[in-house]
């Protein structure tokens, strides 16, 4: 007699069965993936550069430029980050901390650096605030070198997070402290000279040893701090080299070594481009001196290189500003990927902490196009309904001659703010895009501080610049006058702006590095992700 089974019964079988093929296929899969791991090179060197603020858009605006403006420097050659994603492997990681959903700079970083989620501003921390071992400070306990540049400040919050620990990013004459008394970097080049040395700081008449090198320097270094700590004379004693200048990095040899090229932020992109910072070193060069040095020892090293001032540039809603930032950080990558491609004992990860500014060219009623007659269709004529973005922006935005920053400092002078007539002026004399009389009024105009915190460093000011959207969107009070410049121009460069904050915005991971390895970075990740993976090469 013929049993019939119950449907149920037939689909849980099958189901058993399936999951049964599932996890063959997936114990398949891991046990070929650890084999591929087994199998692959020992990986020595791993090479971290993180674009602050370098979401995709900023990526396209840089291939952009580099592959089709007419006048490109490129010459229509990719760039860097182009030639190394090509070579290697492309994915994309999503960077929220541990319980918000927009990161900053320091709980992103931390993140990559520990592989742990982490709050808010917090530095080298996970979310209860325990401290988390970094990935630098594991890569020095297995007697790697060790490396942190960054154009902005050593201090500041990327770097930060890599070798210090501290409940927020703005504690910098603490994270100071911490980096040289640790002594778990090898290689620290950046600005931020003002947290290194004591309060009323004054060079003797006579100096010796270092400070001789801070005065042949020409720089003026005016301290943060409200103690009297010389950190240079503590990483001298220690047995730090110390360089201020371009010179003094080229002539430097030792293996371990401090170099602070500004008080604070070192040169940004415009000035770079333009040739106008010859005794600093560029951030391409910081780079190429730490692998030189780092590279000496047997047993590999780990390396950070930040481009910090895309981020900037992203707040600022400074649109050329922002290409040429990314052009300094494609230049260090160029060096990295010149030394590290062909080579199976690195890893090289390009990546950012998130998006600055919700960035994006786009298309508009402005300006619309004019009728073009074709060869082939002498009966109608070719016109697209909107503007859609004319090629020569691009090297209009690579012509700007300064950042809006310095555009706003000059206009105003001595003064609070600058007259309408003097903002057009200076506007119109650095940038290739113009605005007019009912532009810099609009600039200038002012309102309430709809969220006025007393104390508050970014918000504690009564009145501010008048933001007619978003305005909740743009925190950063005396910088308003750089996002209302970047308005003005929006129309004219084809290019929207968000927000002068952040955004939750999937950033590019590009890999480059044995297959086996690398392939372990196509798709999808978290930076808390990334930063377990980067660990665990760092252990293989």
């Amino acid at each position: 007699m013929l049993v019939r089974k119950p449907i149920w019964a037939l689909s849980c079988a099958l189901i058993f069965i399936s999951s049964l093929s599932a996890c063959s296929l997936l114990k398949n899969s891991e046990n070929t993936a650890q084999s591929d791991t087994n199998n692959s090179p020992k990986i020595k060197n791993i090479i971290l550069m993180i674009g602050d603020g370098m979401g995709p858009q900023q990526v396209g605006l840089l291939e952009e430029y580099a592959t089709r403006a007419p006048n490109s420097i490129y010459r229509g050659d990719n760039s860097a980050i182009a030639k190394l994603a090509n070579l290697g492997v492309t994915g994309l990681s999503l960077h929220g901390p541990a319980d918000k959903l927009v990161v900053d700079s320091a709980c992103s970083a931390t993140q990559l650096a520990t592989g742990v989620a982490a709050g808010s501003e917090m530095i080298g921390l996970n979310r209860a605030g325990h401290k988390v071992p970094t990935i630098l400070e594991k890569a020095k306990g297995l007697g790697k070198s060790t490396g942190l540049v960054s154009d902005t400040r050593l201090t500041h919050a990327t770097p930060a997070a890599f070798a210090a620990h501290l409940i927020h990013r703005s504690m910098e004459n603490e994270i100071a402290e911490q980096m040289i008394q640790s002594g778990v970097v090898d290689i620290m080049l950046s600005g931020g000279l003002r947290h290194f040395v004591p309060k009323n700081y004054a060079l003797p008449e006579h100096p010796k040893g270092f400070e001789a090198n801070l005065k042949a320097s020409a720089l003026s270094p005016k301290s943060k701090r409200r103690d009297d700590k010389n950190l240079l004379a503590e990483a001298s004693s220690k047995g730090y080299e110390l360089a201020f200048n371009k010179s003094q990095l080229q002539q430097a040899q030792s293996t371990k070594l401090l170099g602070l090229f500004a008080n604070s932020a070192m040169a940004n992109g415009v000035d770079t481009s333009h040739g106008r910072v010859n005794v600093q070193p560029s951030l391409s060069d910081m780079t190429q001196t730490a692998i030189s040095t780092l590279s000496k020892n047997d047993k590999g090293f780990f390396l950070m290189v930040e481009g910090g001032q895309i981020d900037w540039a992203g707040h600022n809603n400074d649109a050329g500003t922002l290409l040429h930032e990314m052009i300094k950080f494609d230049n260090a990558v160029n060096a990295v990927l010149e030394w590290a491609k062909g080579r199976d004992d690195t890893i090289v990860i390009v990546t950012a902490d998130h998006e600055t500014g919700g960035f994006g060219f786009s298309y508009s009623g402005a300006d619309l196009p004019k009728a073009e007659q074709l060869n082939n269709h002498k009966n109608d004529v070719y016109k697209p309904k909107f503007n859609f973005g004319e090629l020569s922006i691009l090297d209009k935005l690579y012509a700007q001659k300064k950042s809006y920053g310095d555009i706003w400092y000059e206009a105003k002078g001595s003064a609070f703010k600058p007259t309408p007539e003097k903002l057009i002026k200076t506007v119109n004399k650095y940038s290739e895009f113009a605005i007019n009389l009912d532009d810099a009024k609009q600039i200038l105009a002012e309102q309430k501080n709809a969220f006025y915190q007393r104390g508050h460093k970014s918000l504690g000011l009564k009145t501010a610049s008048k933001i007619h959207d978003f305005a909740p969107f743009y925190v950063y009070l005396t910088e308003r006058p750089l996002n209302l410049i970047g308005r003005a121009l929006s129309s004219k460069q084809n290019i929207v702006w968000s927000t002068g904050t952040h955004t939750h915005t999937p950033v590019g991971v590009f890999v480059l590095g044995p297959e086996a390895l690398s392939k372990q970075f196509n798709g999808l990740h978290t930076h808390v992700e990334l930063g377990k993976k980067m660990q665990r090469l760092l252990m293989h």
